[in-house]
């Protein structure tokens, strides 16, 4: 992969939404994945770019195309669901690509909400699935309120005061509908995404002060080259470092999934199996006030919220998801933010595989 240093520090370039997923469901189609799976896999990694979440985005594809060719990803799983209880599941992703298994879990947890009211699926034997935000906003589309969480898919976080990488950034994503359309609140347990500091990393940006600290010394780290011998930092403090725990042990020791020390670097180790565990819940908002009412108060109390009095130098209010909305209106418009280095990089991953490269779609 080509880095910053190869790269001259262009400004973006934009590239429709179309050619985005054009270009990655041909990747991993060339890299042996179905090609009906490749393209719901990249109908998710675009709309990752789309909604602003450009760590796990097109970003992601040199890395998933190469563990593809490694075998680290099953090419043709037999993805399973087992009704544990009237309303809970599990789901068995065989390895599959988390895009995939987790989808499935989604649709499945819907399914099971108009029966019962509310549905919690969980997942093991799946692998890195992207944007949380994504999950939860999927039973919105059926008046419902969706949660999602998991086992990150890799360790970058220590107990509160340890220092060894025992826990991940462990993202929860919840996602409410209302009259403009799903809120959806998504959030890594630490201060900032993995996936961010290495789109830092990628370009050569400094990373900024409060991010990673070093493990031995425990001095911030702000220089990208090393973010590797970094701990990222919990929200909150202790209270992230404990929330991140916490889900992580429902989404993966319930699951029988991996968590702590069992977890597998994907970032460092293309062909382990991860076992990495999520979970999706969903809850029939007709059983309890009823969506109409639901959406009309919600959208009652947003009004509040926004037109409240503000703090000195603060321009807006601005709630879980309205970056969101904005970032796919514009980018729906406009085009995908595409870094000089990342391009590069898509470039040497199209050529390899003999597909035409995303600026030539």
């Amino acid at each position: 992969m080509s880095t910053s240093a190869d790269t001259p520090h262009l400004p973006p370039r934009r590239a429709p939404a179309a050619a985005v997923a054009g270009l990655i469901a041909d990747c991993l189609a060339a890299a042996g994945l179905a090609r009906a799976d490749a393209e719901t896999v990249a109908a998710l990694m675009a709309e990752a770019d789309l909604t602003g979440a450009d760590g796990h985005g097109v970003f992601r594809l040199p890395q998933y195309v190469r563990r593809l060719r490694a075998g680290g990803f099953n090419r043709a799983p037999a993805i399973t669901v087992t009704r544990t209880a009237p309303a809970t599941a599990l789901v068995d992703g065989d390895n599959a690509m988390g895009h995939l298994v987790v989808r499935r879990a989604a649709e499945t947890a819907i399914d099971i909400a108009r029966e019962t009211g509310v549905a919690w699926v969980g997942v093991r034997r799946s692998n890195h699935a992207g944007s949380a935000g994504l999950y939860a906003e999927m039973p919105t589309h059926h008046g419902m309120v969706g949660i999602y969480s998991a086992v990150a898919s890799a360790n970058h976080m220590a107990v509160w005061g340890g220092k060894d990488l025992l826990l991940g950034t462990n993202p929860l994503a919840i996602a409410v509908p209302t009259g403009a359309g799903p809120m959806v609140l998504d959030m890594a347990t630490t201060v900032v995404s993995y996936g961010t500091v290495k789109k830092h990393t990628l370009q050569g940006l400094p990373l900024p002060d409060g991010w990673l600290v070093d493990r031995d010394t425990g001095e911030p780290i702000t220089d990208p080259a090393k973010s590797a011998n970094g701990l990222l930092l919990p929200i909150g403090g202790y209270k992230g470092a404990g929330l991140s725990l916490m889900l992580g042990l429902l989404a993966g020791v319930l699951n029988g999934a991996a968590f702590g020390r069992d977890c597998v670097d994907f970032n460092a180790d293309d062909v382990t199996v991860t076992d990495t565990g999520q979970f999706v819940a969903a809850i029939d908002i007709d059983r309890f006030v009823g969506r109409d009412r639901f959406v009309a108060e919600i959208d009652r109390h947003l009004a509040d919220l926004r037109a409240s009095a503000r703090l000195p130098g603060v321009d807006a209010i601005r709630l879980p998801g309205d970056r969101r909305r904005d970032c796919r209106a514009e980018r729906s418009a406009a085009g995908i933010p595409v870094p000089a280095a990342l391009v590069a990089a898509l470039d040497g991953v199209a050529a390899e595989l003999g597909v035409t490269p995303l600026f030539g779609r």
